[in-house]
């Protein structure tokens, strides 16, 4: 398992960045992609979609941080990155 701390960014490319909630990645039954006591590997996507938002994000410096895409219930799209905590 791996927590991020996250900002997203709304108003486009050049738009502010504004703090968001902890992010935590965990794949039970895959610690290859994700490992138990570790961060995912450089290159590493996440794609995930639900009632609650959706996002993409991609991995890198060895897991140290990542940058994507996120779009919440009743919101436009927004850009999403994190670093590792």
């Amino acid at each position: 398992m791996a927590t991020y701390r996250t900002e997203i960014q709304t108003g486009g490319p050049e738009g502010t960045w504004s703090p968001d909630a902890d992010l935590e990645v965990s794949l039970q039954n895959r610690a290859q992609v994700v490992p138990a006591n570790g961060a995912p590997s450089t290159g590493t996507q996440v794609t995930w979609s639900s009632p609650q938002g959706n996002g993409n994000i991609t991995f890198f410096d060895e897991g140290s941080r990542f940058q994507g895409a996120a779009q919440f219930p009743g919101e436009g799209p927004v850009g999403y990155r994190g670093t590792l905590q």
